[in-house]
């Protein structure tokens, strides 16, 4: 059974091996899709163009103005006579935003009566807008806290501190999740081909007159993928260390662990999806199909919590979900072990069902 078994992993090996473009498909996008996502996967918003209508000719205009002029998330400002020129910006997708101070709004502001300027946002572009809403509003906190320590009133302070990321760089929250999603497609598309690959090219029907035993055939076909998936998130999260100078706090042989496990556990549904689909496009079509729901459930753009509660059952059922909270705890807090094994079992359940589910269905089509 030994020797059956290692012909059959050298074989799956030796078939990625020997094709060129097998070998940089499965190489080469992956770690070029973890550097373009790291960069371009944001939710900063950075160098956008704010218009300016300023009917006011007092200080704390001028100084709002100034301090606009002056943030690192203002890439330019364009100045407006007429409400009707500020719309047009707007219309024209020119600026994102555009403020306008009345004529009255630095005297209102000296005397201590409400002082309000308009801003107007894009809702074309909702999310950016607001978030550049929320960086108008610290600005014009700190011209307010400014005027209330020139008039010699008191003003509360609130000390913010972001724990386990200080700095909100949002390459430390992308990177992590990026090495786990990458690693699940590349081994998700690998395990879903194989045997589909074997059906079209004529050579599974040698595995029915084979010794083989099912259990064999998905293990041989399992090991491969594994070790391709587990190499590439290794790699991922190295580059993750030293390219993106991210910190690592928390147990290395911990998280290859619960890597290797998570793998596994998409391996299995690759499997599954494998010897149900006749040809390698159905698997292709079947892999593509099953890897949004899995990445968007999975809590990678949108926290589980605040999804629907039948969505959050769902959400139960996917392996990125456990592997996502192991590898960013692991990453940026240390995370303890009894916290990676809350996570980690939930994956074996899924591997045992997906791997037995596949041996079922390769057993049935071998009889």
């Amino acid at each position: 059974m030994m020797a059956r078994l290692k012909a059959q992993i050298v074989k799956e090996l030796l078939s990625f091996w020997r094709d060129p473009k097998t070998r940089v498909t499965l190489i080469v996008p992956p770690l070029l899709q973890l550097f373009v996502f790291a960069y371009a996967v944001t939710l900063d918003v950075t160098n956008v163009t704010i218009g300016v209508l300023n009917d006011d000719a007092g200080r704390w205009s001028q100084e709002m103005i100034e301090r606009l002029d002056g943030s690192r998330f203002v890439g330019g400002l364009v100045y407006v006579d007429s409400p009707a020129a500020l719309a047009d910006l707007i219309d024209k997708r020119t600026v994102i935003a555009a403020i306008h101070f009345p004529a009255d709004f630095s005297r209102d502001l000296g005397t201590g009566k409400p002082a309000v300027a308009q801003v107007i946002l894009d809702g074309r572009r909702a999310n950016s807008s607001q978030i550049t809403l929320g960086y108008l509003n610290r600005i014009a906190a700190g011209v307010g806290a400014e005027l209330a320590a020139a008039s010699g009133a008191v003003t509360p302070e609130i000390a913010a501190r972001h724990w386990f990321n200080p700095n909100l760089i949002y390459q430390w929250f992308v990177v992590p999740s990026l090495s786990g999603i990458l690693a699940m497609m590349i081994s998700l598309l690998v395990t879903a081909l194989s045997i589909a690959r074997e059906r079209e090219l004529g050579t599974f029907d040698q595995l029915l007159v084979s010794p083989a035993q099912p259990l064999e055939i998905v293990v041989g076909k399992a090991v491969p993928a594994l070790v391709l998936g587990t190499l590439l998130g290794c790699v991922m999260i190295t580059a993750g260390v030293v390219v993106f100078r991210m910190p690592f706090t928390g147990s290395v042989l911990l998280l290859v662990m619960s890597l290797m496990l998570f793998i596994l556990s998409m391996v299995g549904i690759g499997l599954t999806i494998s010897s149900i689909c006749r040809t390698q496009q159905q698997a292709i079509l079947g892999t593509f199909s099953i890897v949004v729901p899995i990445v968007l459930i999975s809590g990678f753009t949108t926290p589980v919590e605040n999804m629907p509660h039948w969505l959050q059952i769902a959400a139960a059922a996917s392996p990125l979900k456990y592997y996502l909270i192991i590898v960013r705890g692991t990453f940026l807090k240390a995370l303890p072990a009894a916290d990676i094994f809350a996570n980690a079992w939930p994956m074996v359940a899924i591997a045992l069902v997906t791997l037995s589910a596949a041996i079922f269905i390769v057993r049935r089509n071998l009889q």
